[in-house]
């Protein structure tokens, strides 16, 4: 069942045909609660827990994006700032940074100037509306830090309303609930590309 709240909302986006995150629970009828967190998320930052760790997940996260040729990111310097900035993000929001990297190369095929139908920016492909709803008119959602610190709060926001269920909290944050097409699609590129076992 779709999300009664706003179905008129539920357009399409250029990547696979979907809805942009938060598109569900847009204006009018935001999400009091998810305003409340993204307004907290952009005001704080975390480090890296342990270091060893970090180094050794982005020395594998970085040959994995090596591995495809079709990436827009084409150093390996510039390939390892995007993958801490992704981990250090992941970790703030308490979310797998591996899960973050699927939705990214389903919403937007790690195309940092992505923009949806509707509007929706960035690698994480972010409602512009956002910015308005927490004060912040002026933030860059082209600006990695910002887009993937705006699409991990909303994907633990959406994780957290579903109890930990992700294939409802990533069709939430599609603005797909009740469709599994795009769930689906991130978990089989998380299977497949970003799965860590160690």
């Amino acid at each position: 069942m779709l999300n009664s709240k706003a179905p008129a909302l539920l357009l399409t986006v250029i990547l696979g045909g979907h809805c942009a995150p938060g598109m569900a629970e847009a204006m009018p009828n935001h999400d009091p609660e998810l305003r409340v967190a993204l307004l907290g998320a952009v005001s704080t930052a975390e480090s890296f827990p342990d270091r060893f760790d970090a180094e050794v997940w982005l020395m594998d996260m970085q040959s994995r994006l090596d591995g495809m040729k079709w990436i827009k990111l084409k150093n390996q310097r510039e390939r390892l700032e995007f993958l801490r900035l992704v981990h250090h993000e992941a970790s703030r929001a308490g979310i797998s940074p591996e899960m973050v990297l699927a939705v990214i190369q389903v919403e937007s095929a790690f195309d940092r100037f992505a923009v949806s139908r509707v509007g929706a920016r960035g690698y994480m492909q972010i409602m512009p509306f956002w910015k308005n709803e927490i004060g912040r008119s002026a933030d860059n959602l082209m600006h990695t830090p910002t887009n993937l610190r705006y699409g991990c709060t909303i994907l633990r926001h959406y994780l957290d309303k579903e109890n930990g269920n992700w294939i409802r909290a990533l069709a939430r944050y599609n603005g797909s609930l009740g469709r599994t097409v795009y769930p689906e699609k991130v978990m089989s590129a998380w299977e497949k590309y970003w799965f860590v076992n160690y």
